[in-house]
């Protein structure tokens, strides 16, 4: 990529205004440039935003250590990935008393998983992070980190007590909603069994100003991926902090609904907010309709109705499932890093290098090729350092612009939420 003219090195920039006498620097091998992106990949702080556990984790079934997921603390050291954002998510049911409570119920069984992960089977390899500070200080102790984000906020039902609640169990962000409309926001991605229209609240509803309004009070990040675009412009507008995308991509370069077009990245830069480019191969690629048909048709072959339902497939059925995946991805090639980055250059051309992030969503979806599980996480900063990001650059995408942005909600909660 062709790096914009503020970020050229200075030798490069004297060049342009005419200095012709300034020496060239010499075209670096493939391993010299492999050898600089390992060692600013070992000193730059990576924070992966979105990464799903099932309700089972941190059980003798989902070892954090080392179960056979995408991620896992043992891939996390392998990719120095320092700091994962484990995410409490509860679908989107029908809005009743009885599924209310459910929701809380769920969203309880996960944060005493990660709780039960970092304090009783691992304490000695990761520590929960409650505040940016932690973060830093818990990598500086030689700890991986654990931060928490809670993925629909159905789990408040219509109760904002329980934003308080969860932020004492560590939620530091919530997606507002998921797939399908709920009390405080319009979904993205409307769901017809659940009666959806287009928009029911024509973006944030009501509640879900308060719903912000006691965020913003208590520091919880404000997350506008999943949602519709008018929630998220209104999301913007109403939150006294910036605002973060946790794991979205770019409309311009994949035309799906979940990923965030022009005028909301303008937007949500403008706030000094984040938006964190998400490795999904469906966000980053969007494969012709016969990908999509020979996908479907092997799901429907094997009982397959979500990602997560790959995670459960025994293994005959894996065998069958990693079969027909290679033969279509041998027709389609799948979404690879580069791809990705192509994202994260688009966002970082439009709003500025301190308004872009990294996320993965693995195991919830995410991974493509080069970067399919959290050890293959330098892969990421060896494309960055190829396209001419600097050293700087890389530590602001890989955790300073989201450490920043967390800083700046902790600020707003210190001054009472205005």
């Amino acid at each position: 990529m062709a790096r914009l003219l503020p970020y050229l090195p200075f030798t490069v920039v004297t060049v342009v205004l005419g200095a012709c006498s300034a020496p060239v620097p010499p075209e670096e091998s493939d391993s010299e440039i492999r050898e600089r992106a390992a060692g600013i990949h070992s000193r730059v702080l990576t924070i992966d935003t979105h990464d799903d556990i099932p309700f089972n984790f941190a059980t003798a079934s989902v070892d954090p250590l080392d179960a056979d997921r995408q991620l896992n603390l043992e891939k996390m050291r392998a990719g120095e990935l320092d700091v994962g954002f484990f995410i409490v998510y509860v679908g989107q049911t029908e809005r009743t008393p009885a599924n209310y409570a459910r929701a809380k119920a769920d969203a309880t069984i996960k944060f005493n998983a990660i709780h039960r992960m970092a304090e009783h089977l691992y304490p000695d390899q990761i520590e929960i992070a409650y505040s940016a500070d932690d973060v830093e200080r818990i990598h500086a102790d030689g700890k991986l980190v654990a931060a928490i984000g809670i993925e629909n906020g159905y789990v408040i039902g219509r109760d904002l007590s329980l934003l308080e609640a969860y932020h004492e169990l560590g939620a530091r962000y919530i997606t507002l909603a998921h797939g399908g409309h709920n009390d405080i926001a319009d979904s993205a991605t409307p769901r017809e069994q659940f009666g959806d229209d287009v928009a029911e609240h024509d973006g944030i509803s009501a509640f879900g100003e308060e719903v912000i309004a006691e965020m913003n009070r208590l520091g919880i990040l404000v997350d506008v991926s999943h949602i519709s675009k008018q929630a998220a412009l209104d999301a913007v507008r109403l939150s006294r902090a910036p605002v973060i995308a946790s794991h979205s991509s770019t409309l311009a370069l994949a035309a799906h609904p979940r990923n965030m077009d022009d005028e909301t990245l303008l937007a949500l830069g403008a706030s000094g907010g984040v938006m964190q480019a998400v490795a999904l191969g469906a966000f980053v690629k969007v494969q012709p309709p016969e990908h999509l048909a020979a996908r479907d048709a092997l799901w429907a072959e094997l009982g397959i109705q979500s990602f997560r339902d790959i995670r459960d497939l025994d293994e005959a059925q894996r065998e069958q499932y990693d079969a027909g995946m290679r033969e279509i991805d041998e027709q389609w090639p799948p979404a690879n890093v580069q791809d990705f980055v192509d994202h994260i250059d688009h966002a970082v051309e439009l709003i500025g290098i301190d308004h872009v992030g990294i996320s993965s969503d693995f195991d919830g979806g995410g991974g493509i090729e080069g970067w399919q599980d959290a050890s293959e996480t330098a892969n990421v900063t060896l494309e960055l350092v190829r396209r001419g990001y600097s050293e700087a650059d890389i530590a602001k995408l890989w955790g300073g612009n989201l450490l920043r942005v967390w800083r700046a909600a902790e600020a707003v909660a210190a001054a009472g939420g205005a």
